[in-house]
């Protein structure tokens, strides 16, 4: 079963027989360092149709973000899949496209640490003023603007309080920002989604961290964003898709709100877009969580997760059957 924290692979054959794994990375960015005997690292042949025996030998495959394309485009060939690891957190790319009994595991909390501290980095450039104050030095003119607001005591409504969400709440908090987590029902110390409408007039911030599903999909649209107050920042480092653009724009358009985007929809944003010229807007390249750091981090859960399915042991961040549902759309 896929619905629980780990999965545990039959030992009875583990250790027993040669095992291929093949890391998709057309970077070669990714190493995971010496493997047990009895596993194969593969090379990935999906550019190659001579080799397409290879694939169907293949039981799990390490997917890096470079290889999303190449491995989906292969991976009816791969009738010998049973196991994805992720070297990302979010598998919303695999949605819909995974067959019947192959377990995906994701990186969870590999990105946990530099996405918080995006998070807070966003809130502190738009919310102490450095953002106006980069712009103002573009023209060369000393001046002035109103006195910006503290990150104390400002009201944070974090939207998806995952493991990533909890990372930037414990920051927040450090700051003295007070801190609600929202999840998709409400629990012991956290809110639910039913709940933004009471939450949201008295927001100061807005930090989306949703995953992209079925029922995330457009949920930040015209209605959630009208309940926030005048001059309360958005901050999105979830999935852009979770958020109604035309809404956001038009929003945002008119002055009312602010945003600091990691992620949009459509992404890459091209050129003319007009959240490219709005001042009260600030994007990056949906790198939040990407450092030199967490990307040796993502690969050395790798390995331990190769390890472990070579021992039959138990595998790490067993991914959710609800966040592999197709989206649609």
């Amino acid at each position: 079963m896929q619905n629980g924290r780990v999965h545990p692979v039959n030992p009875v054959t583990a250790g027993q027989r040669s095992i291929s794994v093949c890391l998709i990375d057309p970077r070669g960015s990714g190493s995971v360092g010496p493997m047990p005997a009895n596993v194969e690292l593969a090379p990935w042949p999906a550019e190659n149709p001579a080799q397409a025996q290879v694939l169907a030998r293949i039981e799990m495959a390490v997917v890096a973000d470079a290889g999303r394309r190449s491995f989906l485009a292969a991976i009816d060939q791969m009738t010998g899949l049973r196991v994805v690891q992720a070297t990302s957190a979010g598998v919303d790319w695999m949605a819909g496209r995974m067959p019947h009994g192959v377990l995906v595991h994701n990186a969870r909390g590999v990105f946990d640490g530099p996405l918080a501290e995006w998070v807070v980095g966003a809130i502190l450039a738009m919310d102490r003023g450095l953002l106006l104050a980069r712009d103002a030095q573009a023209t060369a003119v000393w001046r002035g603007f109103m006195p910006p607001r503290e990150v104390a005591g400002a009201e944070v409504v974090i939207l998806g309080q995952g493991s990533i969400g909890s990372a930037a709440a414990e920051r927040l908090r450090a700051l003295g920002a007070h801190v609600t987590g929202v999840g998709r029902s409400a629990r012991e110390g956290m809110a639910g989604i039913a709940d933004l409408a009471q939450l949201l007039p008295a927001a100061d911030v807005l930090v989306n961290m949703l995953p992209l599903t079925r029922e995330t999909v457009g949920l930040v649209d015209a209605r959630l964003l009208s309940l926030l107050p005048d001059g309360a920042l958005i901050v999105n480092a979830g999935r852009g898709r979770t958020t109604v653009t035309a809404a956001l724009v038009s929003e945002l358009a008119s002055g009312r709100l602010r945003a600091v985007l990691d992620v949009t929809d459509p992404e890459p944003l091209p050129t003319g877009h007009p959240l490219w010229a709005m001042p009260n807007v600030l994007i990056t390249p949906h790198n939040a969580g990407d450092s030199p750091a967490s990307i040796g981090r993502s690969f050395a859960l790798a390995a331990d997760q190769i390890r472990r399915y070579a021992a039959g042991e138990p595998l790490l961040n067993a991914v959710a059957p609800h966040l592999l549902e197709a989206i649609g759309g």
